[in-house]
């Protein structure tokens, strides 16, 4: 099969990509086998390719929002038949007994993996997932569709949910690109009030035609005292903006699994009056499971760029210039 590699992280542009030939691999015990339909670009890729993630093995394979078919089962595989059709998230495993596993708290656990970054992922022809891990998808979202969700979507979900946001209240987006156009989604068809303040046309465009309360520039102060806020952009600059923005008792999450250095914070002035600053990291599987609930019933539709899977390093680098609003997907 074909598959695209991490071959030494670099700049987009220097192309840190290599695609190569690999052996069709078997599935392991409680694995499965899935052909790929077609994956999703996430930032994290990008961060992946150009080492502000360092990769956890040599070579790997990115790509954790995929949607294909199973094609063979390891032994004691029994959740997915051959033939069915599922998503692959970036959560890939947890060791289920580690005192964050028994609490609920599985995202947390310290023996996590992560597809694309533990296991090779889905910029490929073929990926093995462990099938406890994997998502039946809803039929109604087609395959593209459905791509984005399996990270942007519910990393997105689980960060609103952490800005404890109050019935009808005012929710700040800072940054508009794959996830935060979809958690808006969510927030619109739950009442809330969304301000997106972000750079680029292309996704203050979006957001303005998806409905959003407002739309400014990533600095500007939004329309009202916010009473959450998401911080979906992957500049610490921002936190002291976003935290200024915040009503008292407002919390702000910070999405994404790298932030640049964020400033020094005035007391007073950025976190006084309990506002709250948290990290989200990663996700439960509860949270991907609800969030495919709600997506199928709100009908969420992700804005979505095609391209070939051979064309993954152009995807990524139109990702990292701002070239498109929403999210890329590779289709084999």
């Amino acid at each position: 099969m074909q598959a695209w590699v991490v071959a030494r992280c670099a700049p987009i542009d220097e192309g840190p990509l290599r695609r190569v030939e690999r052996d069709l691999a078997e599935p392991g015990p409680g694995q499965v086998r899935v052909a790929v339909t077609c994956c999703g670009v996430c930032r994290t890729d990008l961060h992946l390719a150009e080492g502000d993630l360092p990769p956890r093995r040599p070579s790997v394979v990115p790509g954790h929002e995929v949607v294909g078919r199973v094609t063979a089962q390891g032994a004691g595989s029994v959740r997915f038949a051959v033939g069915d059709r599922v998503g692959v998230p970036w959560f890939a495993g947890a060791d289920g007994s580690c005192r964050y596993c028994r609490r609920g708290d599985e995202n947390l656990c310290s023996s996590s993996t992560f597809t694309g970054w533990d296991h090779d992922g889905g910029y490929a022809d073929a990926i093995l997932v462990d099938q406890q891990f994997a998502y039946r998808l809803p039929d109604a979202i087609e395959d593209e569709q459905a791509a984005p969700l399996l990270c942007a979507g519910i990393i997105g979900y689980r960060s609103l949910r952490a800005t404890r946001m109050p019935a009808g209240g005012a929710l700040g987006i800072y940054g508009f690109g794959g996830s935060a156009h979809l958690t808006a989604q969510i927030a619109l068809h739950q009442g809330l009030r969304v301000h997106v303040l972000t750079r680029g046309e292309h996704n203050r465009r979006l957001a303005q035609e998806l409905g959003v309360d407002s739309v400014g520039e990533q600095a500007d102060a939004p329309p009202e005292p916010l009473d959450g806020a998401i911080l979906f952009a992957p500049a610490g600059e921002l936190v002291p903006v976003a935290l200024r923005a915040l009503d008292a008792g407002g919390t702000l999450a910070v999405a994404g699994i790298w932030l640049s250095a964020i400033p020094p914070l005035d007391y007073a002035g950025e976190l006084f009056r309990e506002r709250r600053l948290r990290s989200v990291t990663a996700n439960t599987r509860r949270d991907g499971e609800e969030f495919l609930q709600l997506a199928e019933r709100f009908k969420i539709r992700a804005t979505t760029s095609a391209y070939p899977m051979a064309e993954a390093p152009r995807a990524l680098s139109d990702l990292a210039h701002g070239r498109f609003g929403g999210a890329a997907v590779l289709h084999n």
